[in-house]
This record gives structure tokens, sequence and C-alpha cells, in this order.
């Protein structure tokens, strides 16, 4: 059988794509997410390590204790299921990292923002490079993620004060699955560090445990 030049090219990028796929679903790693522009990437050490923790004694996941980092445009990406990325400050995108990791979240992989307070008008901006013709919605309150394990009727819970303002889920859809969610005036990640780290009450600890397992539960099922 020979096939015309269009026909193998979109043969080549179902098959990459299927391969894809699968190295997201068994893969048992996540990854904090390493972007150019100068903000503080690494911030809150503890936070993933915490809600893995969580996660694999409450929710029976198997995920590796310890999470990956991984660069915005590396092709490693697409062996994790779940990125998260949080800071305070710049992000910046390349064309490169842009392109990557929109190939990586139409494919399957789900990608978690966590605004640390002051990324959002980077963010933002940076944003419209990886999906020019999508922007952030919020998301209501009986989507699955704020259902699927713990229940959060009035969606995304407050951690720690900033502004006074409320927390906001935002996110992208693709083909009506959340791709990419941003957690606004929220700071779920302080709320899974350390105890000492922040000296939150536990039952705003646990919050914020659930709530992001919920978002690993959700990310890793679809």
């Amino acid at each position: 059988m020979v096939f015309s030049g269009n026909t193998y090219r979109n043969l080549t990028i179902t098959f990459v794509i299927s391969i894809v796929l699968t190295g997201l679903l068994n893969s048992q790693e996540v990854a904090v997410l390493k972007y150019k522009g100068g903000g503080d990437w690494y911030s809150n050490p503890t936070a993933l390590p915490n809600l893995i923790q969580f996660c694999n004694a409450e929710i029976k996941t198997k995920i590796a204790t310890q999470p990956q980092t991984v660069e915005t445009g590396s092709p490693d990406i697409f062996q994790f299921p779940f990125l998260h990325m949080t800071g305070h400050g710049n992000v910046f995108f390349s064309e490169e990292d842009a392109e990557n990791l929109s190939n990586y979240l139409i494919s399957g992989g789900f990608l978690h923002i966590d605004d640390n307070y002051g990324m959002a008008p980077f963010l933002k901006k940076e944003l419209k490079k990886v999906f020019p013709n999508k922007d952030l919605v919020e998301i209501p309150t009986n989507h699955p993620i704020f259902n699927i394990r713990y229940k959060f009727p009035d969606g995304l819970p407050k951690i720690h004060e900033h502004d006074g303002k409320r927390p906001q889920a935002l996110g992208i859809f693709h083909n009506d699955r959340l791709v990419l969610l941003f957690t606004f005036e929220s700071d779920l990640g302080d709320g899974w560090e350390d105890p000492e780290v922040h000296n939150d009450p536990e039952d705003v600890r646990q919050k914020a445990l659930k709530m992001g397992a919920n978002i690993v539960k959700y990310a890793f099922e679809n």
C-alpha cells in the first residue's frame, strides 16, 4: 500500500500522539516546571512532595515520592501526566517553549499553575503564546475538579490572604477537557508545605491538600 504525503504525515502524527498518551498514562511521576523569566519557579520546595505523600496515602496513587524538575522547552515534559508551576514574579515562554507546552497539553498532559502571589500579570500574557485563541475562564463549582474525590461546593478554598480578593480557579479547555488550571488568590502550595513553614491551622492545610488531591486525580484520570 502506498500512502500520499499528507496521509503519511497524518499517520505519523497519530502514531507519535499515541506514544505520548501511552507514556503519560503509564507514568507515575510528576514534575515542577522550570520556566524562564527570572521568577522563583523553585518556591515552596516542600509543597509537592507533601502533596504526593498525601495522594499516595489517601487516594491510593503510586506517584514517585520526589518530583522531578523539567524545563518548559524540553521534550521530557511528555514523560509526566502532571506538571506543577508556581512562583511570585516574572514568567517568560520562548516560541519553542510555548509550542512544546501547547503540544504537551493537547496530547493529554495537564498543567497546574499556582500563583504564589505576583505572577498573574506575567503569566496571562505568556499563556497567549501557548493558546493564542483561548482565554482563561472561571471553572464552575460543579466541575469534577471540585467533586472528583473531595467535595468543595463553594469552589477553590482560600488558604492565604493577600489582597482580600476571592480565590479563583481559572482554566483553559481543549475539546472539553481541562488541560490547564490556574489557581489564583488561594495559595494552595503554601498549604501543602511543611506545617512549620507558614504555621497554618491543620484544617486549612487539609483543605489545601484535599483540593490538591482532586487536581492530581483529575489530571491522572483525564
